[in-house]
């Protein structure tokens, strides 16, 4: 997989190449590696500069080893090179190497400004989106259409992976999916590499929740689907379903230009804890009181959604000038605090979690207990846990929803009964 800032600059697939645009004249020039002959032999017919130069639409392509000699030639006041912070991971972007050309270095101005390119999609990006997502979505609809209990966690998760692979062309997944059966849809992120992956077998009243995207041309999908294995919800089920659809539904109305992230993680706690009222899991007072109290928190640990685009959690969460990340339970892990914009693509993905983790101890806390009513909590931990992912792009009026996957309980059922869709 190409990285992810050589991607967006100039597409080019191949491995080892350095890319450099000036930015006086917006000239592009590509390094190619110089490859022995002897490749041909598991590589197919090398191609020369002029080929690339023609597939990648750049003014010009020339070898790595003649990397210093042009750049020289070209006589800049200053190389800029890609070095920085990723602000949604803590990683560092390693810089390239910088080749010797006795040229000044900054390796402080370029990260920051490209980053926040990146953010704001054109529509070129958007379509490209907009395919994975239809194919990913194709994807979970296929996945509902297959499963029965018996089904293995790994079984579904390969059905989604062959429907992208061989109906859209999407040969890898945008990420590991998390394939969560019963109460296993509580683990945030259960089938990383320290959990069991996907080896559970599904049994007859199993929520199951996939989230599931798909790649193309290195940009992708993320979309996450929960239903009910045998096709009919429970009452349990459906309450907790209904709480977190609320919430999604609430959210994608009220975004748009101008319209600040954290208010909308808010909303969805509010939508949420208005639904664990009405069906007895959380007492007291208000959902004002709730909300100050942080039980949210312990039902959606997580954040409402990041930006998608070359990365799962694309960059620019926290640029600099940004509105910082919050130290509140569950607002500190919103991958952004930003106000939203045009052409940003992000996720919207409220979820409600019986996560023993944190409920238990919860309900041994006197400042947490008083709100949650112990029975309800206890007889909904078999639920697991439910999470709606849609892919959004925010526009001038509003937002467009790239996600088109059944949604309310009736679409469920009837899809998994064999309704056509859509």
């Amino acid at each position: 997989r190409q990285e992810s800032y050589m991607h967006y600059l100039f597409g080019v697939q191949e491995a080892d190449w350095f890319g450099a645009l000036c930015v006086k004249t917006g000239r592009s020039l590509l390094f190619m590696p110089r490859l022995p002959e002897s490749y041909a032999v598991w590589m197919g017919r090398l191609k020369g500069p002029d080929e690339f130069k023609a597939k990648y639409g750049v003014d010009a392509v020339h070898y790595v080893d003649e990397m210093s000699e042009v750049l020289r030639g070209l006589a800049p006041p200053c190389l800029h090179v890609l070095h920085g912070v990723n602000t949604d991971s803590g990683l560092q972007v390693p810089h390239p190497a910088a080749p010797n050309t006795g040229i000044p270095l900054d390796m402080d101005t370029l990260f920051d400004i490209i980053t926040e390119h990146r953010v704001i999609k054109i529509p070129e990006e958007i379509e490209i989106i907009r395919y994975a997502n239809r194919i990913g979505s194709a994807g979970h609809v296929a996945m509902m259409r297959c499963a029965r209990p018996g089904l293995m966690e790994y079984q579904l998760e390969s059905t989604f992976l062959h429907h992208c692979y061989s109906t859209g062309g999407c040969r890898s997944p945008m990420f590991t999916p998390i394939a969560a059966s019963g109460t296993n849809a509580a683990i945030l992120h259960y089938g990383h590499a320290a959990a069991p992956n996907a080896d559970r077998q599904t049994a007859p009243g199993d929520l199951v929740l996939m989230d599931c995207g798909c790649e193309y041309y290195v940009y992708g999908s993320d979309i996450t689907t929960t239903w009910p294995v045998d096709g009919k919800f429970t009452p349990q089920q459906r309450h907790v379903y209904e709480a977190v659809l609320s919430a999604q539904r609430a959210v994608e109305a009220a975004m748009g230009p101008g319209v600040a992230w954290p208010d909308m993680h808010e909303l969805a706690y509010r939508r949420i804890l208005e639904g664990l009222m009405s069906c007895g899991v959380v007492t007291g007072g208000s959902v004002e009181e709730l909300l100050a109290a942080d039980i949210g928190a312990l039902f959606m640990p997580h954040g409402l959604g990041h930006f998608l685009g070359l990365n799962t959690h694309d960059v620019g969460g926290y640029p600099p000038g940004a509105p910082p990340r919050s130290s509140r339970p569950g607002f500190r892990s919103l991958r952004t605090a930003r106000v939203l914009q045009p052409g940003m693509v992000i996720t919207v993905e409220p979820g409600c979690y019986f996560n023993p983790s944190l409920l238990l101890p919860a309900l041994e806390d006197p400042d947490k207990a008083k709100y949650l009513v112990r029975d309800a909590v206890m007889s909904y931990m078999s639920v697991g846990g439910v999470r709606l992912e849609d892919n959004v792009v925010v526009t001038e009026t509003g937002i467009e929803r790239l996600t088109h996957v059944p949604r309310s309980p009736e679409e469920v059922e009837a899809v998994m009964a064999g309704a056509p869709w859509p």
